[in-house]
């Protein structure tokens, strides 16, 4: 037993947010004996915990408390985590814990862990079913939803691990075998406070045995050039070299680890650079653990993307609606705008934009506006910050059409329904587009203003397709 998860049996630990990461980090560590308070926001929450857990009601640190596990999205200025720190307590994120519990086991499970302002997702699905397919005994875990606690209870032996900045902020003792930090972008500079920690964040990937960055993004490539591992790959668009795996003749190939050709680029899917780079990183983990290259290429040639990545949701008159809702960040909008030149040459599109910036500057977005504007059919605007992007699209992209999209402006709506604009933006982007156009919902912005999250966003935007169709007498396809 190491002394950092010794130190977690029979002494008071506070997990600090009852979530769905939180209740699993309550459970596990009430599992190896330690006494657990648990603290939210939600007294029903509280109310209904699992047996064997406290609730924890004051606003203060409990007695003797060394360790306090904290939601991911906990700022390290939280008057919380100042008082923990005052006291002399230390802060982890529930990542951190399991990596700890892990430590207790005879054979520690072996973490392949997935980084990046885009494409984590899609890259740790990828890997896990390369795993999978390879026959081992594996599970995606992390930020992709199922808590990596969770997965080391179960007793995987390999983990295809996604973390958030934020969850590699408060995990400093995770050495993953091998580790990728896809592409650095601003984002999340309101909560790191810059984008220098921002990428320091992200570069917490790269400390184990093998470190793997998209040195076609100078910020990852930079963070890889001084990344301790002691093996560190490149991957790369372009022709590989040595220590990198790339696009050799259409090819996906490893000149890393000696695997040679691994599969057609056209074979994957999602298809354009955003997918080939994430299916050159998850292969490139893969590989680091010693999966075989038939396995990759068998994997990867019949993956499918979650929701939400640039899925199709219907067509109604000839426009074709795409949801890609997980674009969150300009970055991400940026690749889902390209994939629609790719997919579709010739097409234009209706960009559906906007939600919160999280301390990006609205620039940037027009900045994406002038970069596509000969594809560009216009744009809607939604969310909370919807005033300063309107105002930097018409400066910076006065060419191209600009609406705004308030809640309650489709007509009348229920009380629930008032924060909802969805109705009204995709009916104003349908009267901006014609046969042939694609309606495009990459919002480039977090969706916590007006939706659960960006799933509910992205349901809610094939609902509003659906409900056009209706409204109209005609049906999606």
């Amino acid at each position: 037993m190491t002394a950092a998860a010794g130190s977690l049996v029979d002494r008071p630990v506070l997990v600090a947010g009852a979530g769905i990461s939180g209740l699993a980090a309550a459970v596990a560590l009430r599992d190896v004996g330690a006494r657990v308070l648990v603290a939210d926001d939600s007294p029903a929450v509280l109310d209904a915990l699992p047996d064997g857990l406290e609730a924890w009601r004051d606003a203060g640190l409990p007695d003797g408390v060394a360790t306090v596990v904290t939601s991911p999205g906990r700022r390290p200025d939280h008057e919380l985590v100042g008082r923990a720190v005052a006291a002399g307590a230390e802060v982890i994120g529930e990542p951190e814990l399991a990596w700890r519990l892990g430590a207790l086991r005879d054979v520690p499970p072996a973490w392949l862990v997935v980084t990046g302002t885009n494409g984590k997702t899609t890259t740790t699905e990828m890997l896990a079913a390369v795993l999978h397919t390879a026959g081992l005994s594996s599970v995606a875990c992390g930020n992709i939803g199922y808590p990596v606690v969770s997965a080391v209870a179960a007793g995987y032996e390999v983990l295809a691990v996604e973390l958030s900045s934020f969850q590699l902020h408060w995990s400093p003792s995770i050495r993953p075998a091998a580790g990728v930090v896809l592409n650095v972008a601003d984002d999340h500079l309101d909560w790191h406070g810059g984008p220098a920690r921002y990428a320091a964040a992200k570069a917490r990937a790269l400390v184990g045995d093998v470190a793997v960055a998209g040195v076609d993004d100078p910020v990852a490539a930079g963070l890889l050039g001084t990344a301790p591992a002691p093996r560190r790959v490149g991957v790369t668009l372009g022709a590989p070299g040595p220590d990198q795996l790339g696009v050799a003749d259409g090819v996906l190939t490893d000149r890393a680890f000696g695997g040679g050709e691994l599969l057609a680029a056209d074979a994957v899917v999602p298809p354009g650079p955003p997918g080939l780079c994430d299916a050159l990183a998850a292969s490139a983990l893969a590989r680091a653990h010693g999966v075989a290259p038939a396995d990759i290429g068998a994997a990867l040639s019949s993956f499918t993307p979650g929701p939400h990545r640039s899925a199709p949701v219907g067509e109604h008159d000839g426009v074709s609606y795409v949801d890609d809702s997980k674009a969150t960040n300009p970055h991400a909008a940026d690749a889902a705008l390209a994939a629609i030149a790719a997919r579709r040459p010739g097409a234009r599109a209706v960009w559906i934009v906007g939600g919160l910036l999280k301390g990006v500057a609205p620039d940037a977005l027009a900045a994406l506006a002038r970069a596509h504007a000969d594809r560009l059919a216009g744009i809607v605007v939604i969310g909370t910050d919807r005033a300063p992007i309107v105002e930097a699209l018409v400066r910076h992209a006065p060419d191209v059409p600009v609406e705004e999209a308030r809640p309650g402006d489709d007509g009348p709506m229920a009380p629930s329904d008032l924060q909802d604009p969805m109705p009204g933006a995709v009916r104003r982007a349908a009267a901006l587009a014609r046969p042939g156009d694609v309606v495009l919902l990459a919002p480039a912005a977090a969706s916590m203003d007006q939706f659960r999250d960006y799933a509910h966003r992205g349901d809610a935007f094939a609902a509003a397709v659906a409900g056009l169709a209706a409204r109209t007498g005609g049906a999606p396809r």
